[in-house]
């Protein structure tokens, strides 16, 4: 179980980013976040595995203080946590075997790491996990010779790499269009139910947290404003999250 406790998060230029957000999430389960943007969903992702600082509160995964953590602690749970960005985060010159096998970096021995020598296991493992997301034939291709799609399918095939108990996606479809959208999600859906990897993920269209997620919460100005089940979202609550302007769009 992943436990947020009166989570706060102040950036320097006074941005209350995060205020008193509490929530539990667990295990299995495929959470989504949502809000408008500048909400706090981003900064809420890299909080829980400590990319980012919290000023103040605290976050417990399966009993383990995360926010206390330091040094070779922080590794190990990072280990356990797949990170997939909006902007793929790949290395665009190198090749998508190479982007997949860093996914191992916190594993390997340093020096070994250093020249990216890795072992046949882990070779294997790229070459099956390239093929989950059928991606296996650009196994020597370079990184941004891919689609949009295609290298966030990579950075998914990357994260399976460190062989995670819980995956946090970063508004993982934002840049793709809405057929991607939902080809990238259902490969987060299949690391969900068929490895029961915990996913967290950060969303913009409701309807593809109704179509995906087994709950929700939603961050407004950077407070917690619903958590409960997606079809629990009616239109009075869809226009607190999202103001009362907002429209609802459906992605095909």
């Amino acid at each position: 179980m992943l436990k947020i406790e009166n989570l706060c998060k102040t950036y320097p230029n006074g941005t209350q980013a995060l205020n008193d957000v509490s929530f539990e999430v667990e295990e299995g389960e495929f959470l989504a976040v949502i809000g408008l943007s500048g909400s706090g969903k981003s900064t809420l992702l890299r909080c829980i595995n400590r990319l980012i600082e919290p000023t103040s509160g605290k976050i417990t995964w399966n009993g383990v203080d995360v926010t206390a953590a330091t040094g070779s602690d922080i590794r190990k749970i990072r280990r356990q946590i797949g990170m997939i960005f909006q902007q793929f985060n790949l290395v665009k010159r190198s090749s998508v075997n190479t982007n997949v096998l860093s996914g191992r970096l916190g594993y390997a021995p340093t020096i070994p790491s250093l020249f990216h020598v890795f072992s046949k296991e882990d070779h294997d493992n790229v070459r099956k996990n390239l093929d989950m997301v059928g991606l296996l034939d650009k196994i020597d291709v370079r990184a941004d010779s891919l689609s949009g799609g295609q290298q966030q399918r990579v950075g998914i095939a990357r994260a399976l790499m460190q062989e995670p108990k819980m995956v946090l996606a970063d508004e993982p479809v934002a840049s793709l269009d809405p057929v991607l959208a939902h080809s990238i999600l259902k490969y987060l859906e299949k690391l969900n139910k068929e490895y029961g990897i915990t996913v967290i993920c950060s969303l913009h269209f409701l309807d593809l947290v109704h179509r995906y997620a087994t709950r929700a919460i939603a961050l407004k100005d950077g407070y917690l404003v619903f958590q409960g089940l997606p079809k629990e979202i009616d239109d009075k609550q869809f226009k607190q999250i999202y103001g009362k302007e907002a429209e609802r769009i459906e992605v095909i």
